[in-house]
């Protein structure tokens, strides 16, 4: 019977008395833990920063834009050919499955100014329903009205960095500014969103779809518009929504069997679901990088237990010598190795945390921890010391005890 007690406490006195052997025996663990528990924060914060920027331009967002025109055989990119309307945005409200909200717009860039102070921006013609697709609030003052859209106020809804560049300090509320040579009282400021990528999602203007169509874009085809935004009510109704849609632009836009669609949709689920499955696997990869240097810790592991059976050859002799088992050398050097293993699991974790954090503090980078890592890190840990630890314990089992003694 294996006295697994004073086998455990022989093997941690052996692991006291060479106090620095075992630490750098630890050393390759806790990189290997820290690197681990490191690269998956950083990976999970990483997908939750994208998942609430793609969350922040609006979910499950169908966009819908018309065609290409074409001068002199040459493609101007979609959008350029006013093939939509308000009417085709109407039909979709009504007639689309999945459907919860629909945003026909305008837009284009366009210098807006007030006193002294001018600004290059983004000025959208919208309809209310655009600030519930794109999920934009207000932060003070007040959304459109349907007056507003019927009577083609001039009124505006401005982002917080159009209202730094020309307000500063100053209430923007009941302001005129001027967008080309149009006067607008500005009746709402929006929470600010921040970037996404390199577009500023609060650098931007809002103004009622038909002042923008009348007043300051103008057009030679009334009604028409550049984009329709169409909020499914959920992931899966988004791919109902989209075929619904086609639909009922084709048949709306007359288009025949072979005729190819003179509108292009574009589905944000999807995009939302491959850039969450691009961040998951890019920190798996990470995850695997980070773990090799466990293995090399495991390695370092075994070289050391190796060394160390080798310098107490004649300790396991005497061992031997007054009653120890096979069994009980074995079980030794599989508690030191684990032993070490352990420690340097524990130490690591900590160390991958405390990492991480200054990381996310130095940085701004979202940091976010899951208990799931931190478990299999130490399982892991702990495996490796076994593991690597199992060959030199069985080469010391194996050792004849009058050989051992006679080991100079």
């Amino acid at each position: 019977m294996i006295d697994f007690k004073s086998t455990l406490k022989i093997a941690l006195n052996s692991l006291k008395v060479n106090k620095m052997r075992s630490a750098l025996t630890s050393l390759g663990i806790i990189i290997g833990v820290g690197a681990v528990i490191i690269m998956l924060a950083l990976g999970s914060g990483a997908n939750k920063q994208v998942q609430s920027n793609i969350e922040s331009m609006g979910s499950n967002v169908l966009t819908i834009r018309s065609a290409s025109a074409k001068t002199g055989g040459v493609s101007m990119g979609m959008g350029s050919k006013p093939t939509l309307s308000v009417k085709d945005a109407d039909a979709i409200q009504k007639n689309a499955r999945g459907v919860e909200a629909v945003a026909p717009i305008m837009s284009s860039s366009k210098q807006a100014m007030y006193g002294n102070q001018n600004w290059q921006t983004s000025v959208y013609g919208i309809t209310t329903p655009y600030l519930y697709v794109k999920s934009y609030e207000i932060k003070e003052g007040r959304a459109f009205t349907r007056d507003d859209d019927n009577n083609a106020a001039k009124v505006a809804i401005i982002g917080s960095t159009v209202e730094s560049e020309l307000f500063g300090d100053i209430n923007s509320i009941g302001k005129t500014i001027r967008i080309g040579n149009v006067p607008f009282k500005v009746i709402g400021t929006l929470v600010s969103k921040g970037a996404m990528g390199p577009m500023d999602q609060d650098d931007i203007i809002f103004i009622p779809l038909t002042t923008a169509q009348r007043k300051v874009f103008g057009t030679d085809f009334p009604g028409s518009v550049s984009q329709i935004l169409a909020k499914a009510s959920s992931v899966e109704e988004s791919s109902i929504a989209q075929k619904d849609i086609e639909e009922i632009l084709r048949s709306r836009h007359n288009l025949g069997r072979t005729q190819e669609n003179d509108f292009e949709i574009r589905n944000s689920a999807e995009f939302q679901e491959k850039m969450k499955s691009t961040i998951q696997t890019l920190s798996l990869f990470l995850a695997f990088v980070a773990s090799i240097s466990l293995i090399v810790g495991g390695i370092g592991v075994m070289n050391i237990m190796l060394v160390s059976v080798t310098e107490r050859t004649k300790e396991i002799g005497i061992r031997m010598a007054i009653g120890a088992r096979a069994s009980d050398i074995r079980l030794q050097f599989l508690i030191e190795a684990l032993v070490l293993a352990l420690i340097g699991g524990i130490i690591g974790i900590i160390s991958g945390v405390v990492i991480s954090l200054l990381i996310g503090a130095l940085t701004s980078q979202p940091i976010v921890f899951t208990l799931m890592p931190i478990i299999l890190s130490f399982t892991v840990s702990a495996l490796v010391g076994v593991g690597f630890g199992y060959y030199p314990a069985y080469k010391a089992s194996l050792l004849n005890p009058i050989d051992a003694l006679r080991y100079e």
